[in-house]
Order: C-alpha cells, then sequence, then structure tokens
C-alpha cells in the first residue's frame, strides 16, 4: 500500500512521538530530549533516547520514528501503524487509487512550480529591476550572506512578469495558481499574479521544504505584508516561518556544558532573520495569524518552554494573552511558556540593531514563566476596581486556570493567581468617591496607630474564617474586606475557596452544608489549618447570623481599629444622607456600628478569644 508522502509527513507532526512512546516506555528529561530503559531489550540503565522526530537506543541500535516504533513495539505492518496512529490524530489515510498517485504527482509539481518561481525572484533581486528590494533589506541591517541564505527575492513591479518567465518552463498559470502563486476568481480560474512588487521571502516545512512564499510591499500599499494561500503543501495553522533553521540549531550536537539556544517565537519575517543574523538562531514568528495549537504543539517538540516575545504596547499585551489563552489548555508539566514583552515601540528587529546583541541576549535571558506574567496580562492595568469588577476578575482568574488540563497544574496556576490577587488588593483601601461613596483606590488595610500582637492576629484570623464557615452566606457582605486581610499561607486556600463559591453564586445555606461541599469537592484539608490542638473550631460554640456579623467586623476593627472606625463613619453619613431606606444595607451597616462601639469602648475582651 502507498500512501502519499505528505500525508505521512503531516501524521508525524501531529503525533508527538515523546507522546506514543511515553504510554509505553516511563521517560524522564535528559536536557531537551527524554530518555529511558529501552523497551527492545533487557536494560537497568537508560540508552534509549527520544528526540522531537525519532528515537534511538545506543545499547542495541534500534532506530526510528514515531511509525516505525509503533509498527516494532507492537508487530503491526506498516499500513497497519498508519492506521492506528492516524485514528488517534483525527486522520483519514488516503486511499491507495490512481487518482492517490496522481495527487501525488501533482503535490510534486506544484513543489516544481515554487521552486522555480524562487528561482526567477531570487535572480531578480540582483538585477536592476530589483534594485529597489536590495536595497531594503540592505537597509535594513542584512548583510548578503544572510540575504542569500534565506533565499530572499524580488517580485518584478509588473503583473504578467512571473507567468512570461515560467511559461518557457511549461508551467501554465493553472499550475501557478494551484502552488498559491495566484489569484482566483469564482470559478476557480487564474486570474492575476499574488506576488508583484514585492520582495519575496520563502517559506519552508520543518523539513526545509519550500511550500509557499511571503512578501512585503514597498512604500504605502496594503497589505503590507502577503502570504500565500492554503495549498495541499500550505498550511498557516501548522507551519512557522524559520522553523526549519531554528529545529536545526536547537538540536545541533554541541560540546558538553554548551547550552542550546532559546526557541524564540516572534512577529514577523524580518524579526526572525535579524535575530537568526544575530546569532539568536531559534528565532520562528507564525504566518500572519495569532499564535495556533498547531504551531504550539510543534514549538514543544522542539524545545519544552519556547519563548513567546510581544511588543510592549497594548496591541502587544492583548496578543500575549491570547497566546497564552490559546496555550494553556495544552500545558503540561513537561512543557510551558515564557512570556517575554518588549519595551513600547520596539520589536526585536530594531532593537538588535539600535542596541545590540548583548542587550537582547539579557532581554530574552528575563523572560519570565508564564505563570509568573499571568496575573499581569490579566488584569491588564487594571486600577480602581470596583466590587463587581473585582469579583468578575476574581471569576476569570479561577476560569484560566481550569483551562489547564492537569488537576495539579492547574491548581499550582489557580493558587499563584489567586494569591497574586488578594496581594494587590490587600494593598488597596478605600478613598473617596463623589459624593462621598467609598472606593477601593488608595492604600488601607494597614495598621496606622494601631498594633495587634502577632498571635493574636493569627488568633483572629482564625476565628473569622470560622464565623464565616459557620455562617456562609456572611461572605457576600464582607466580601471586600476578606479580600484585603493578610492571611497566613496556610488560611488562604479557605478563603479562595469561599470566594470563588460567592463569585459564582453557589454559597451554601449553612456551616454544615458548606463542610459538606469541602468534603464532596475534596476541600476538607482547608479547615485543617483553622482547628485548635483539641480538635475543636470555635471557642464558645456556634452563634446567631446577627451576633456573627458584628463578630467578624469587631475582629476586623481589631486588625485595622484606625482605617475600620473612618470607613465605618463615612458609610453611616452617606447613608444618612442618601436616605434610601435599604432595610438589608442597614443590618450591614447596623453591625458594623456595633463592632465600631465595641472598639470604642475597649478592644479585645476574654470573651471574644
Amino acid at each position: 500500500m502507498a500512501i502519499d508522502s505528505n500525508f505521512l509527513d503531516e501524521l508525524r507532526a501531529r503525533t508527538p512521538i515523546t507522546s506514543v512512546i511515553g504510554r509505553r516506555v516511563k521517560l524522564a528529561r535528559s536536557g531537551r530530549n527524554w530518555k529511558g530503559c529501552c523497551p527492545f531489550h533487557g536494560e537497568k540503565t537508560p540508552s534509549f533516547y527520544v528526540y522531537d522526530d525519532h528515537f534511538h537506543c545506543f545499547g542495541c541500535g534500534v532506530h526510528g520514528d514515531v511509525i516505525s516504533f509503533v509498527m516494532q513495539m507492537e508487530g503491526k505492518n506498516f499500513p497497519e501503524a498508519v492506521e492506528e496512529l492516524s485514528s488517534a490524530a483525527g486522520m483519514e489515510v488516503p486511499k491507495d487509487t490512481r487518482a492517490t498517485r496522481e495527487e501525488v504527482a501533482h503535490v510534486r509539481s506544484l513543489e516544481d512550480v515554487l521552486e522555480a518561481a524562487q528561482a526567477v525572484w531570487s535572480a531578480a533581486l540582483y538585477r536592476p529591476e530589483g534594485r529597489a528590494g536590495l536595497d531594503y533589506l540592505l537597509g535594513r541591517g542584512l548583510t548578503r550572506e544572510t540575504v542569500a541564505a534565506f533565499g530572499l527575492g524580488w517580485a518584478s513591479a509588473g503583473r504578467g512578469h512571473l507567468v512570461e518567465a515560467l511559461a518557457p518552463q511549461g508551467i501554465t498559470p493553472e499550475q501557478m495558481a494551484q502552488a498559491g502563486l495566484m489569484r482566483v476568481d469564482e470559478d476557480g480560474q487564474p486570474k492575476g499574479e499574488l506576488f508583484w512588487g514585492r520582495v519575496t521571502f520563502p517559506i519552508r516545512d520543518r523539513k526545509g521544504r519550500l511550500v509557499s512564499f511571503g512578501g512585503r510591499i514597498l512604500g504605502d500599499g496594503q497589505p503590507k505584508y502577503l502570504n500565500g494561500p492554503e495549498t495541499p503543501l500550505f498550511s498557516k495553522r501548522r507551519l512557522l516561518f524559520g522553523l526549519d533553521r531554528a529545529r536545526a540549531a536547537v538540536r545541533a550536537p554541541r560540546p558538553k556544558g554548551v547550552t542550546a539556544p532559546d526557541l524564540i517565537v516572534v512577529e514577523g519575517y524580518m524579526d526572525v532573520i535579524a535575530l537568526q543574523q544575530a546569532g539568536f538562531t531559534g528565532a520562528v514568528a507564525p504566518l500572519g495569524t495569532a499564535l495556533t495549537p498547531e504551531q504550539l504543539d510543534v514549538l514543544w517538540q522542539v524545545d519544552r518552554a519556547p519563548i513567546l516575545c510581544f511588543d510592549g504596547d497594548g496591541a502587544g499585551r492583548r496578543a500575549a494573552v491570547k497566546a497564552a489563552e490559546t496555550g494553556l489548555p495544552l500545558l503540561a508539566p513537561d512543557h510551558t511558556l515564557r512570556i517575554c514583552l518588549l519595551p513600547d515601540g520596539e520589536d526585536p528587529d530594531s532593537l538588535v540593531r539600535q542596541r545590540g546583541a548583548a542587550f537582547v541576549a539579557e532581554f530574552f535571558a528575563g523572560a519570565a514563566p508564564l505563570s509568573s506574567v499571568l496575573f499581569d496580562l490579566l488584569v491588564g492595568g487594571a486600577s480602581h476596581p470596583g466590587p463587581e469588577e473585582r469579583a468578575a476578575l476574581r471569576r476569570r482568574l479561577t476560569d484560566v486556570a481550569a483551562l489547564i488540563p492537569d488537576r495539579a497544574l492547574a491548581s499550582e496556576y489557580r493558587a499563584t493567581l489567586l494569591d497574586r490577587f488578594f496581594a494587590t488588593f490587600r494593598q488597596q483601601g478605600r478613598g473617596k468617591q463623589k459624593g462621598g461613596a467609598s472606593a477601593f483606590a488608595v492604600p488601607g488595610a494597614v495598621r496606622d496607630s494601631h498594633t495587634v500582637d502577632l498571635n493574636h492576629e493569627r488568633e483572629l484570623q482564625r476565628l473569622m474564617l470560622l464565623l464565616l464557615v459557620e455562617h456562609p452566606q456572611l461572605v457576600r457582605e464582607v466580601e471586600e474586606a476578606l479580600c484585603r486581610l493578610d492571611l497566613p499561607v496556610d488560611f488562604a486556600p479557605l478563603r479562595g475557596v469561599l470566594l470563588d463559591l460567592s463569585a459564582e453564586g453557589h454559597l451554601p445555606q449553612t456551616g454544615d452544608d458548606l463542610r459538606a461541599w469541602l468534603g464532596e469537592h475534596g476541600q476538607e484539608a482547608t479547615l485543617t489549618p483553622l482547628m485548635r490542638v483539641d480538635g475543636t473550631g470555635l471557642s464558645h460554640g456556634d452563634v446567631e447570623s446577627v451576633a456573627a456579623r458584628t463578630r467578624w467586623w469587631h475582629f476586623y476593627g481589631l486588625l485595622y481599629r484606625d482605617q475600620f472606625i473612618r470607613e465605618v463613619t463615612d458609610d453611616a453619613a452617606r447613608f444618612c444622607l442618601e436616605k434610601t431606606g435599604d432595610t438589608s444595607q442597614w443590618q450591614r451597616l447596623q453591625a458594623r456600628l456595633e463592632a465600631m462601639e465595641r472598639l470604642r469602648r475597649g478592644g479585645l475582651d476574654d470573651t471574644d478569644i
């Protein structure tokens, strides 16, 4: 059974070899590769290595790709192995018919068409008609060696030039259209050359085969950059510009102690070429689209932690958020992402020309793990958020973390994001809005003239959380203040759970219901730090919800006395001024007024803790 070579290449690209082998062999990281004990001969010391596209055992010499692994491991023949892998990848194996063989020949002819066009455009760059293109490339700091290495060229300004140049080779406009070199009308007939008056950039697949072109217009024409259309050879979702060279550089043998170059994803052709010329040989770029899941899979086959580089402006941050949200459902403990935001107004090309390679190297070295920058990306510089905005943001943070399929990793991301959330908004207090209303704006939740012993502070916080456990419905009333609390690390998980339930509208009615929910969802351990040595919680038994409300605010006031008194006084004045007659609002205010009076009468008494 003959199977189209392009189909097999696509199957290999969509089937990470480490995943297939990892289901049968226990693999461990070895630099950028993996190793384990060979499944084909008995050994105790691992000599079986898995790379991004093949495996090799240095003990018995067995070698091959993902297809041959399945064949040898499961005793299948070639068609059976292809069928199994295709089914897992959601692909359909093409039938072995005359039509298929003709399609293979056709695809090969398309490669020939593209290579013929490349020869014409490369030669034109050094002729008088291509002088503008060559001057542009040299003016951007590229050397003639780099121009030649990347096969850059010039599509002449007049339409019809390429048709005339390829006609003597027997290449028809129909073939050119099928290869992505010509536009087509509604009937699929060629109607004009796609590239003219542009610098041309050959686009190659990961094995270096020419599959399409990109072009940059000189002057003010639109679009500035143009990519060829989808063809049997070219899929924008799966390819990255420069990947063939970057992959070879990352995987190249090197002396012991010499690290491989980072795989760096930048925005465009010129960024890739400028960086590779400057020594950053792992640079690649998407092809005019946002980063796709398919491209991320390809990247991770080369590097477990590629760097995604974005401009530091608003558009760059939005692109970073989109890339993060695309990547989160694909994250796993063995592959992640790093993020690098450039200074405003700079791109890698301009930065390397103006600041030099050493400066850019330091910049890339400072690329941060996705987990540490995700909060800043999602918050997006938001300031002075109100309760509704904070609730929405917290919900978004938890939703984003939930995109990660690995539960342990998702939990770590959720904890990191919520820790940042609490730390950020704990440092913000309440300032004046128009009309005397309070806002989450200026530094607050600070102990200005009142101090509390650290042991007492922890005990107060413990009791505050226990009151919320016994009366979960109170969370909605105290949510803002709860966010501000500077809780110990072991108390923070319970707060996160309570706030999540509040944001989702799923707060249980009673403490028993809450404890049951915690048990059902594997969260009962969040209660453990709140228990006394004797295993009890509240020191004086249960309290009614009205008393619990007052007691909670009293404890809060003990922690943040001066600020609390100012806030309650301001809110009471505003309530009297507005005369809304809102009963629930008055009940909440009354509890805080009672707590404030207790503070003024003497503060901490023996019945409280």
